[in-house]
């Protein structure tokens, strides 16, 4: 696939949905992935759809990597996706639970969603749109924070559930997972889960109790969940 011109579509307005983003400094749009950079096994004929592109760090990452010759990304923030489109193939703007994207069934290679599912209010049926926008066998990457981390369960027992700017308890988030119901729900998805575990390795005290757990432990302190998997044929 030859790589096209940056643009940028706007199916519908969603101001209010994007007015809660507002607040949120530039460099909370700037992440690059470059972990599910190194784990992709596409190539330069190869088509990626990254849900909640931000600036376009990934997507300039994966297409400098040449492990894509076409990045189409998604993106609420407005301004974030303006940036975005000066690198990627296409940015869509706007609400993605409102968007259509049946014209984009059976046409990329790999999606990545880092750190989006948790903002939405219907992410299973979000992520079934999102899968029918996958080939067969095609790859998978996706990461959310863990509401089973022992420091939210140490709160929920004294009674907190207090939310912050960043991290798990962003006040921006609508949903929460565990390892266990992320997994699941990219199972029911219609994706084969080939993987599931922190996004970053365990620190040497918390990779000690672990062992000692049997590696039963692992969950209560990853802050991040990492998925990784496939689409069912």
């Amino acid at each position: 696939m030859e790589h096209s011109s940056p643009s940028t579509s706007s199916p519908q307005s969603t101001p209010g949905i994007e007015s809660i983003y507002e607040d949120k400094l530039p460099s909370y749009f700037a992440n690059t992935r470059y972990d599910i950079v190194g784990l992709l096994k596409t190539g330069p004929r190869s088509a990626v759809l990254e849900l909640g592109c931000g600036a376009g760090g990934s997507g300039r990452a994966v297409l400098a990597a040449g492990k894509a010759g076409r990045y189409v990304g998604i993106e609420l923030s407005m301004s974030a996706a303006a940036i975005a489109a000066q690198a990627l193939s296409e940015v869509l703007v706007g609400n993605v639970e409102a968007l259509d994207l049946g014209k984009f069934a059976g046409q990329f290679d790999a999606l990545i969603v880092s750190e989006v599912l948790e903002h939405l209010t219907d992410p299973w049926t979000t992520l079934e749109k999102l899968v029918r926008c996958l080939r067969a066998g095609g790859e998978v990457y996706a990461s959310s924070p863990n509401i089973g981390h022992w420091h939210v369960i140490r709160n929920l027992a004294l009674g907190r559930f207090d939310y912050t700017e960043t991290g798990v308890m962003d006040r921006t988030h609508l949903r929460w997972f565990t390892p266990a119901t992320y997994s699941a729900m990219f199972e029911g998805a219609g994706v084969e889960v080939t993987s599931v575990g922190p996004v970053t390795p365990l620190r040497l005290k918390a990779r000690l109790i672990n062992a000692a757990s049997g590696g039963r432990l692992w969950r209560l302190f990853t802050t991040q969940i990492m998925i990784c998997g496939r689409k069912r044929a």
